[in-house]
């Protein structure tokens, strides 16, 4: 009993500390406290839901689920666990947006596998605008940030996430090797410029006397004027590179909100391929002057790069909707190689929030009674990802064509519903419409 006591004893005191912690932003510091706490003693349910509150404030949504969830089935009633979860639960979007960021970070985290760095930087600032508590994405991004030599993008990004968590270790180890990194660039430039700045004197021998002659008296010699002119054109470069440059590149930096500066580096890229794939029609329209005989083959795959500006024009103007519809028109075979990467990869960014966003109008359209409209557009969603939103999609739909007149349609979608999810709800509604059905086709 005696042992007991103590193992209670300390796993509440590791709990305390936790807390104290946590109060002062130490959150990765509380969440070592409180792993502890609970490795002596697994029902302190006190330090399990404040674990998971920790997680959750660090971006560790699911986590913090997963605490949350212990937590309750160790005590059923009374805990603040069943609040946390059945605020999670009962609103779809946060859990949809949960789900959202995880894919993003792990698509992130392949693309920083595959070298792909700037679509790797790309998705994190997705995830962070979707979950601004994420701790390891903003040291993801900052450690992209510093592969890339942008030590003060790294360090903007790691300031954030100190202001979550004020002592994690990784993220002070990184804003070190940044500190480290930028004192280094601004000694070497004080050093030159110092370098820059000191003068000798050249003195030689005549006879017995030592004539020192300061080095602006210039010989005004062809050889020397040229030498002059040189120097003079070198000195002006590095003027415009160490100074002037700097300066029209400090001038640039705003203090714009992270949504507009996303918005502009995804503009600048998007501008950025539409020029060249321009230039690729340029070179089309050339060829088509010079090889009349293949003029309609050349016209099809200059209608095809069109086709792609729209899309990419659409996506740059957050018309998911449209870009998505417009995919369908692109022949990839009439694609060169960079021409067919670039589409590859927006295919890839569009597919993934193309799908949400129907389902988004079309669940609108279905409670808004406007159940031809719903049909289109889950039948898209439906197409995609069969049983999306938990089956949600495919119920709408089979409600949707039953209120149309459309039984066969109806009849096919309530009979996956059943098959998909049973035992639920929707599932036992669906099987009574399936059993009216067949009253109504017997004689």
């Amino acid at each position: 009993m005696n042992t007991y006591n103590k193992i209670i004893s300390m796993s509440n005191a590791l709990y305390n500390d936790g807390l104290e912690k946590a109060k002062v932003r130490d959150l990765s510091g509380a969440a070592q406290s409180l792993r502890k706490s609970l490795s002596y003693y697994k029902a302190n349910i006190q330090a399990r839901n404040l674990l998971g509150l920790v997680y959750f404030e660090m971006g560790e949504a699911v986590d913090a689920l997963s605490e949350w969830v212990i937590s309750r089935s160790l005590q059923p009633k009374g805990n603040l666990a069943e609040r946390y979860l059945e605020e999670i639960q009962s609103n779809r979007s946060r859990l949809n947006m949960i789900n959202q960021t995880i894919k993003k970070y792990n698509q992130a985290l392949q693309y920083c596998q595959q070298g792909s760095h700037d679509l790797a930087i790309i998705q994190l600032k997705k995830v962070l605008s979707m979950n601004s508590r994420l701790v390891k994405g903003y040291q993801l991004l900052a450690l992209l940030y510093m592969e890339e030599g942008k030590y003060g993008h790294a360090r903007k990004e790691l300031r954030a996430a100190a202001e979550i968590d004020t002592s994690n270790i990784i993220t002070l180890r990184y804003l070190r090797e940044v500190n480290l990194k930028m004192g280094e660039e601004s000694h070497s430039g004080k050093e030159q410029k110092k370098k820059e700045k000191k003068r000798k004197s050249t003195s030689y021998q005549s006879g017995n006397d030592t004539i020192i002659q300061p080095t602006n008296i210039k010989d005004f010699t062809p050889l020397s004027i040229i030498l002059n002119l040189a120097l003079g054109v070198g000195i002006g470069m590095m003027i415009v590179w160490f100074l002037v440059i700097p300066a029209m590149r400090q001038d640039k930096v705003s203090d714009a909100k992270k949504a507009e500066v996303e918005a502009s580096d995804s503009l600048a890229e998007r501008n950025q391929e539409i020029k060249s794939l321009e230039s690729q029609i340029e070179k089309l329209e050339s060829q088509l002057e010079q090889k009349e005989d293949a003029s309609t083959d050349a016209q099809k795959v200059v209608d095809n790069y069109e086709a792609f500006l729209k899309i990419y024009d659409a996506y740059a103007k957050q018309d998911i909707l449209g870009a998505g519809d417009m995919m369908g028109q692109i022949d990839i075979t009439l694609l060169g190689a960079q021409a067919r990467a670039s589409y590859n990869t927006l295919k890839a960014q569009i597919d993934e929030q193309y799908t949400e966003v129907v389902y988004q109008q079309a669940e609108e359209d279905y409670k808004a009674l406007r159940y031809a409209e719903a049909v289109t557009g889950l039948e898209k969603v439906v197409a995609a990802e069969e049983d999306y939103n938990d089956g949600y999609a495919i119920y709408y739909l089979a409600n949707s064509y039953r209120e149309t007149g459309d039984i066969e349609n109806a009849k096919k979608y309530y009979q996956r519903m059943v098959e998909l999810h049973p035992g639920t709800q929707r599932a036992g509604r669906s099987q009574q419409y399936l059993n009216e059905f067949g009253q109504q086709e017997q004689p």
